[in-house]
């Protein structure tokens, strides 16, 4: 009679904890997904039809962080990033503040001489024609979220040059990106911008770095998210393909036209959808005879196409748009 007692509490006790755990589970989101799905072919055709518009070569690769499912065009291929090289540049300079080397709050003069070129976005120039002083949280500020090309400039030196942000890329296991010039390099001179160049795989992935905190500590993937949301880049890239109200964090790149070819036109980002989960994305527009309304509208179809696929609930019906003022988490 004990021993049928013992072995029933026995029992009891086991289920329990196996309960337990189906419960932790449960309340528990992964950070990864629990499986890699295959590509979402249907929804390749669709942006490859999209892409046509371009007349030039566009780069994609869109993934859902939460549950892998993904999508990509000429993946890996190598686009100029133009200004979405400021999110690694930021990065590294993130990274040399949690080693003591940096500190956010410090004055670091901006002189004439750092200034980019006037055919170049900057508004520290625009205001400061004599310099100013700055923090380096400012200068990542004027960097992300006004893509201003001298505080970017600034920012890189900081980071070591060229040299370190590709250090530090390579620091966090991240392959396909090449950091070679400043922007008042490929400003004065039109073919080295192609210098700078990434993968959407590789933007991609860093982002998925930035996302979950892998080489820049929660505290600075805040501070960077943050300015990505708070941004003036151009709104007709990514948001426009997502509903009003939808949570995004994203870095746009835009290079010149030289005889009626644009070589970068570009947003990368991450969107939050809305059921909590995130869409890590890079678009890329290179090479495009077509003109910029057309060249930003392809990115815009591409990103509604893939928000529309991955944002309807199980149900088969669209689920709520997430608050803008809702946090990117």
């Amino acid at each position: 009679m004990k021993l049928n007692l013992s072995l029933a509490l026995f029992f009891l006790a086991l289920l329990s904890a196996c309960g337990a755990q189906q419960d932790a589970n449960l309340n528990t989101k992964p950070t990864q997904p629990i499986a890699s799905p295959s590509p979402d072919i249907e929804l390749q055709k669709q942006i490859t039809e999209i892409a046509k518009e371009a007349n030039g070569k566009v780069g994609v690769y869109a993934t859902v962080i939460e549950t892998g499912e993904r999508v990509s065009l000429n993946e890996n291929e190598h686009f100029a990033m133009q200004s979405v090289v400021k999110v690694p540049i930021s990065m590294a300079v993130l990274k040399k503040v949690e080693e003591g080397n940096l500190d956010l709050e410090e004055k670091i003069g901006v002189t004439k001489e750092d200034f980019v070129p006037s055919s170049m976005r900057s508004p520290i120039r625009n205001n400061n024609p004599n310099g100013v002083e700055l923090t380096l949280r400012e200068l990542i500020r004027f960097a992300i979220s006004e893509s201003d090309g001298t505080a970017s400039d600034v920012l890189q030196h900081r980071a070591g040059d060229a040299k370190g942000v590709q250090a530090y890329i390579d620091s966090v296991g991240v392959q396909g990106f090449h950091v070679e010039r400043t922007h008042k390099e490929f400003g004065l001179d039109w073919n080295k911008q192609y210098d700078n160049w990434a993968t959407p795989t590789a933007v991609a992935d860093l982002l998925k770095k930035l996302f979950s905190a892998d080489g820049i500590s929660d505290a600075n993937r805040e501070i960077l998210i943050r300015f990505m949301r708070e941004s003036d880049n151009p709104a007709n890239r990514i948001l426009a393909g997502v509903p009003k109200g939808t949570v995004v964090a994203h870095k746009t790149g835009t290079g010149a036209t030289l005889n009626g070819i644009a070589a970068a036109t570009n947003d990368v980002g991450i969107i939050t959808l809305p059921n909590g989960d995130h869409i890590v994305i890079a678009i890329f527009v290179g090479d495009s005879k077509a003109n910029a309304p057309t060249r930003e509208s392809v990115i815009a179809k591409i990103t509604k196409a893939i928000f529309d696929k991955w944002s309807v609930a199980k149900t088969g019906e669209p689920a709520k748009i997430a608050n803008s003022s809702d946090k990117l988490n």
